[in-house]
């Protein structure tokens, strides 16, 4: 079976932050499609600002390549 870049990058925000809530649409190819995730900020609203210092694109994407 062949795991899509969009359910490797959610396991591996899951992995840094079981608790992190994002939502994103197509997949996670790059930097770019990373920063177009949606994060759930403090006030419930959602909006690409990453409120979580310890996911970053390169701490995903190492994780990524692990899956």
């Amino acid at each position: 079976m062949i795991i899509t870049t969009a359910f490797k990058c959610a396991d591996a925000i899951k992995i840094l932050k079981a608790d992190a809530e994002f939502r994103f649409t197509g997949l996670i190819d790059n930097e770019d499609d990373f920063n177009k995730i949606e994060w759930k900020q403090s006030d419930d609203s959602f909006s690409t600002n990453n409120p979580h210092s310890e996911i970053d694109y390169l701490k995903v994407k190492t994780e990524m390549d692990k899956l």
